[in-house]
């Protein structure tokens, strides 16, 4: 198998695989329904509305993320990821019965995102550092990658099947359908062999939250990626909102040319997570570089004058946008004890989507005040300066190099007490 695909050789993670890709699909089926209720059955097309959808379903990221860890550290991932997965799915039928007998309203929506938030926020962690377990650790960034590749494949063909689903049986049938995709990455939990797979050694006894955000603190490498992540997801990563305003507003599109849009950009982000998937392991150069080129696509979308060259920069921009989120990740699960590894990755969620919350209200606001390109242009500024920022701090630190010939990190070692780590970064 070649090297692109090699964790796919591993019986455990291909179930993973195959069941995660159709759930995938259904989750992004289902966020544009979503968005599309909001938008034009709930209210008037108003951003401000969508902004606090938006930031109620990602609230519980930044506030529960971190239990959500403890907890993957404390029991059985795959357990943890049954549970949260069946009450997601549950939200899901919740809100596709909703509309379908014509009941729902704006505040029925907003508990609904709210409450899948929430199992999200659980699920996250375990979902994320459960690819460890599942194959070995010269594979986890392979695995890493495809998981993003299966992610944004599902990107590629959730939100067209959306558009078609939508204008063809309306938006309730689609969160129905949305649902039901849920099914399959249960289906996989359940058939996994246990026996094949690695647990991590599980924490036990109190602050077990405290030692994973003491850990961090001493860790300036993985400091340095949570800054980046969270101004890329708090200021860039918000194509769900900003995608919906620019084709309903700036070029007066409808469901469909919002699904395309959706399904353009995740050409560039499959790309860029197939191309992720290839590396050995991840660098510094990699990810400054990726932010850089993806603040240059904010700004050339941000100034688009038609829907064909937006629809156009959108392939790098999923390309750019995906390769800072794999290699970010990847940096964090091949540097951290595997005994705090769902609570550092559950910090990195709380981080990265947690930010949500903060941004997306606002850049609704901006969107009703200033208009839809200002929702984008603000990426433009906040991820390139986090990119000049960061390299220069890259530069001049001692504890962190960004040049030839360094490892990503030495071994490091969970203790009791005081955390010692001593980093040393790779280019």
């Amino acid at each position: 198998m070649s090297a692109m695909f090699a964790a796919l050789s591993v019986r455990n993670y291909r179930i993973y695989a195959t069941g995660a890709i159709v759930s995938n699909t259904g989750t992004w089926m289902g966020r544009v329904a979503q968005d599309w209720v909001v938008l034009t059955e709930l209210t008037n097309r108003s951003a401000s509305a969508l902004g606090i959808v938006t930031g109620l379903q990602f609230l519980p990221m930044l506030l529960l993320a971190p239990i959500g860890g403890a907890i993957g550290d404390r029991f059985p991932k795959r357990r943890v990821m049954l549970v949260t997965q069946s009450v997601m799915a549950l939200t899901a039928i919740a809100m596709g019965v909703l509309v379908i007998s014509g009941v729902m309203q704006l505040w029925h929506m907003y508990v609904l995102a709210f409450v899948q938030g929430t199992a999200a926020a659980i699920d996250a962690p375990s979902r994320q550092s459960f690819v460890s377990e599942m194959v070995p650790p010269d594979r986890i960034t392979n695995a890493v990658g495809l998981n993003s590749a299966s992610f944004h494949g599902g990107r590629l063909i959730g939100p067209a099947a959306a558009g078609f689903l939508i204008a063809a049986f309306g938006t309730g049938p689609t969160l129905l359908i949305n649902a039901a995709t849920f099914v399959a990455v249960i289906i996989a939990l359940v058939t996994l062999n246990p026996t094949e797979l690695t647990p991590a050694p599980r924490s036990r006894g109190r602050g077990r939250i405290r030692e994973g955000v003491v850990y961090v603190r001493g860790r300036p490498d993985i400091m340095l990626i949570l800054a980046l992540v969270f101004v890329h997801g708090t200021f860039g990563m918000n194509f769900q909102l900003t995608n919906a305003l620019m084709v309903t507003e700036v070029f007066e599109g409808g469901v469909e040319d919002l699904g395309l849009i959706s399904s353009v950009m995740a050409i560039g982000s499959l790309g860029g997570a197939l191309v992720a998937a290839r590396q050995e392991r991840p660098r510094w150069r990699r990810l400054i570089g990726a932010l850089m080129g993806f603040t240059a696509c904010t700004l050339a979308l941000g100034l688009a004058p038609s829907w064909t060259l937006y629809a156009v920069i959108m392939v790098p921009t999923g390309l750019f946008a995906l390769t800072v989120m794999v290699t970010a990740n990847a940096m964090v699960q091949t540097s951290v004890d595997p005994a705090v590894r769902s609570r550092v990755m559950s910090l990195y969620m709380a981080v990265f989507m947690g930010g949500t919350p903060l941004g997306a209200p606002m850049i609704g606001w901006v969107g009703d005040t200033f208009g839809a390109r200002w929702t984008i242009l603000i990426a433009t500024v906040m991820c390139g300066s986090a990119a000049v920022a960061a390299t220069i701090y890259l530069m001049r630190t001692d504890d962190i190099r960004l040049r030839r010939g360094h490892r990503l990190t030495r071994p490091v070692h969970l203790v009791r007490g005081p955390v010692q780590a001593m980093p040393e970064q790779a280019r």
